[in-house]
């Protein structure tokens, strides 16, 4: 049984016709890519059953400031989905994200993003169940994407919301669904999901969503199926989150950190994650060296010498100019402490389309620059790395097959790769450290929940041993090897 309590169920009904002819998937030179109409019937093609969703509400302890915003509180989606093999087995699959409303949908107030987001998962739950489509889950995501992103704008109109909602949300709601498919797909077979990416599973290779350049390619020859068994985990410092004890107004009694300097002993953390709101250079160069120093004298006194930084500005940077003078005076200030950054995370606004202007080629000279919310589709890939780009980042929260189909590109294109979360509990963590486990080069994952809403995480913790809680820095995510993603056992 789910862990939750479910709205309502539906099943399949020939609501979908429309999605099912060949959608429009990326460009590639310039050209549209587009699906066959129809392929061979294979024995471990699945469709889609039954489908059924719910939500369950949390507050954080305390707030957690990015990129200008405030976040107080979470809301996950959670789905259950049933599916059947042509060969007849059945199982039942579950997906969780959090609906990350600040982030995906920040034109929207708190109020109207969230309220948008739950009527846009009951609108997906209806159209994922009419899907009559048949195939690998990449063969239902490639049918499922173009429909939703018609739903969310049906969606929009019909509410006559002041702003339409993005491409980036709809692919936070959808991932839930297709994290649901994903883990079905595993279970029916009795194998993590990892293990179904090959040309015995899937129908079509990678060409027909990448391009000719991967032609003969299949996603297991750049996602290995094998978790890497430890990770090193990026602690997350808010923009606002009190550094030492001198920035306590209040103490949080419950056992955990009040401070930055309190985490890194506790967790003996190596890797850290500076949000930066940008728009003020020198509040950004000040909070960056004031975090080198508590850094290096809580290292010190643990007798730790290697940890590195990454920087992420949220889109707050105004112009790369910005960026260039922040990082001249970093590297002045504390040439060891410019030396720790690993990498960049979207510094400047996420629409490139309209912020051509902002090329990234001589800041990533210095380190690599990194997409995050510009990242929705292989186009935007592309410009990117036309701009400067020089790095990924992936996320479970756009969904498990865009995160397979974008890993595979960027390796080809010889980029760098980070997998972050959205400040994912419980199954969303699970999911996001499966595929942060799995993919080459990556620098370390992200486990912000347990900073700002550990109480998420409790019907999860005993389960997942060294996956909540953190140790040397490190999370163990060589047991993520169960069926479908690994979070929830098989239904009976």
């Amino acid at each position: 049984m789910a862990p939750w309590r479910t709205t309502r169920r539906l099943t399949r009904r020939a609501l979908l016709q429309r999605a099912c002819a060949a959608p429009v998937l990326a460009l590639a030179g310039g050209r549209p890519i587009r699906a066959p109409a129809t392929i061979m019937a294979r024995p471990n093609d699945i469709r889609i059953l039954e489908v059924d969703h719910g939500f369950e509400d949390f507050q954080y302890r305390a707030p957690y400031q990015f990129g200008g915003r405030s976040v107080d509180r979470v809301t996950l989606l959670n789905v259950n989905c049933r599916v059947r093999t042509r060969g007849g087995r059945e199982s039942w699959g579950f997906g969780s994200m959090t609906l990350g409303n600040a982030w995906a949908f920040p034109a929207a107030t708190q109020d109207a993003g969230i309220g948008a987001m739950r009527a846009l998962a009951a609108k997906l739950r209806d159209a994922t169940a009419a899907c009559d489509e048949t195939g690998h889950p990449i063969d239902l995501f490639r049918t499922l994407e173009p429909e939703y992103l018609r739903v969310a704008d049906a969606l929009s109109r019909a509410q006559r919301l002041p702003a339409p909602i993005p491409k980036l949300c709809t692919l936070v709601v959808g991932s839930a669904f297709d994290a649901a498919i994903h883990d079905a797909y595993g279970k029916a077979f009795g194998l993590s999901v990892y293990d179904t990416y090959g040309r015995s599973f899937m129908s079509r290779d990678l060409s027909a969503d990448l391009g000719p350049s991967f032609k003969g390619e299949y996603l297991d020859r750049y996602v290995p199926s094998a978790p890497k068994p430890r990770m090193p985990v990026f602690h997350s410092v808010g923009a606002s989150d009190p550094l030492e004890a001198s920035d306590l107004k209040t103490r949080i009694d419950d056992g955990l950190p009040n401070t930055f300097e309190e985490w890194i002993p506790r967790d003996g953390l190596i890797r850290f994650k500076i949000k930066l709101n940008g728009g003020d250079l020198a509040a950004d160069f000040e909070r960056v060296v004031r975090i080198d120093r508590i850094v290096n004298r809580a290292q010190a006194a643990r007798g730790v010498t290697d940890w590195r930084y990454s920087l992420d500005f949220n889109e707050g940077c105004p112009n790369v100019a910005y960026l260039l003078e922040f990082l001249r005076r970093v590297r002045e200030a504390t040439p060891t402490g410019f030396e720790r950054i690993l990498y960049i995370e979207q510094p400047t606004a996420r629409d490139l389309k309209k912020d051509r202007a902002n090329v990234m080629h001589e800041a990533a000279r210095l380190r690599p620059v990194v997409i995050d919310e510009s990242l929705t589709d292989l186009e935007a890939l592309l410009l990117a790395r036309e701009m400067g780009y020089t790095g990924v980042a992936l996320k479970a929260c756009k969904g498990q097959s865009q995160a397979m189909l974008m890993a595979a590109a960027a390796q080809k294109f010889g980029m760098f790769l980070c997998v972050q979360d959205l400040t994912c509990p419980g199954a969303s963590l699970i999911h996001s450290a499966g595929i942060a486990a799995r993919v080459p080069g990556n620098a370390g994952i992200e486990a912000n929940a347990r900073q700002f809403v550990p109480s998420a995480n409790r019907a999860w913790e005993a389960r997942f041993p060294g996956l909540f809680t953190i140790r040397d820095g490190m999370m163990n995510t060589g047991q993520l090897t169960g069926p479908g993603l690994g979070a929830v056992p098989a239904r009976k």
